[in-house]
């Protein structure tokens, strides 16, 4: 039995409407996102189908594989897509104390800092939580870090062997709109899902006129 949503209800959107779950506009852009990289397994396969595409995406990335894997962390922001911040640790908030919470998102955002090729601040700083947990009080400090908390509007759900690449697919097809906020997972776990969904995601995009943004 799975115990998450495939689109994210209005009501959970309007209970925590601090968080960013959507960007809407009129110019028909969705948001892609990939967690959990870079890894090159996977992460580099992903930024060659983005740029095949001329599609820009948003990599919320753990500081951990950032230090394993620099020259993928470089390859992200040569392409020139988005930046997040997904903790050092893939950490779960539910599970964590307040300030160990904290003082990883911190680290993470050093070494993001840190490895940035041209040595400049994040233009925006964006924060995935990872599983999506998060406590009431480890939400208000990193808000007051500066840092927008994102979501998603669609989780396409590659991370889960129980389904098929199918339906992950469509999990994703059949409830884009203009100003989705996308989750795919550059992680080999997911990488059977993903190596079918994305192709055919972006260009379904392509097909119906869709513009991938960053966030």
């Amino acid at each position: 039995m799975k115990l998450y949503w495939i689109k994210t209800h209005w009501i959970i959107k309007k209970l925590f409407s601090e968080f960013i779950w959507d960007k809407t506009n009129t110019k028909n852009t969705v948001y892609l996102t990939f967690d959990d990289g870079p890894i090159p397994e996977v992460t580099l396969w992903v930024l060659e189908k983005l740029k095949e595409y001329n599609a820009k995406a948003t990599f919320f990335c753990i500081g951990d594989n950032i230090d394993k894997n620099p020259a993928v962390f470089k390859k992200i922001e040569d392409d020139s897509h988005g930046i997040g911040n997904h903790t050092y640790n893939h950490l779960n908030g539910w599970k964590t104390k307040n300030k160990t919470y904290l003082d990883n998102i911190k680290k993470c955002e050093e070494k993001l800092q840190h490895s940035l090729k041209k040595k400049k601040k994040l233009q925006s700083k964006l924060f995935r939580p990872p599983y999506g947990k998060l406590k009431i009080a480890q939400s208000r400090a990193i808000r007051q870090l500066g840092y927008k908390i994102i979501m998603w509007d669609i989780l396409s759900a590659d991370f889960d062997p129980s389904i098929s690449k199918e339906k992950c697919l469509e999990n994703v097809l059949t409830n884009i709109k203009s100003g989705s906020i996308i989750v795919f997972h550059d992680s080999v776990k997911a990488s059977n899902n993903l190596e079918y969904a994305l192709p055919k995601t972006l260009e379904y995009l392509k097909q119906n006129n869709f513009t991938c943004g960053i966030l």
